[in-house]
């Protein structure tokens, strides 16, 4: 009889080792990103243009967006709160959400131009992120004036 609380035990710990095991869906646990609306107005300046995109993850891991290079100059990342722009080292990609740059909002800033896009052009960027690989971007150069009918 006093094997009986060893084997119950025994099969309590091995339920309890299975229910932590990783034999659950492990892609729902991985970030997926894809982009969509990547735009740059025609720039004005002959050294800064800005740029704008949406980064979609329909994984159930977030991401972060950590950097962007590009070979027309120096990108970098920057966030609008309260009509206040910030450059910042990273942003959140949520998991099941979105990540947009649009005008007035989060935008990229390209910097140093070693030449000045024009429109009906394309500019190429590379997204870096903190867990996904890099992701390239055929960035259209669009009218200085433009603005998305629909999306961001």
């Amino acid at each position: 009889m006093s094997r009986l609380p060893l084997l119950a035990a025994a099969a309590i710990g091995t339920l309890v080792l299975t229910g932590c095991s990783d034999s659950g869906s492990s892609d729902d646990a991985q970030a997926e990103l894809s982009v969509s609306a990547a735009y740059m107005p025609q720039p004005v300046s002959d050294s800064m243009a800005a740029g704008f995109l949406t980064i979609t993850n329909q994984g159930g891991a977030k991401d972060d967006l950590t950097s962007v290079t590009s070979d027309v100059g120096q990108v970098t990342v920057h966030k609008t709160v309260d009509s206040a722009m910030t450059e910042v080292k990273s942003l959140d990609v949520p998991a099941h959400g979105q990540l947009v740059f649009k005008s007035g909002g989060n935008h990229l800033m390209f910097e140093n131009l070693k030449r000045k896009p024009k429109q009906g052009q394309t500019v190429s960027v590379e997204l870096h992120f903190a867990q996904s690989g890099p992701v390239t971007v055929e960035m259209p150069v669009k009218s200085a004036t433009y603005r998305p009918k629909t999306g961001h």
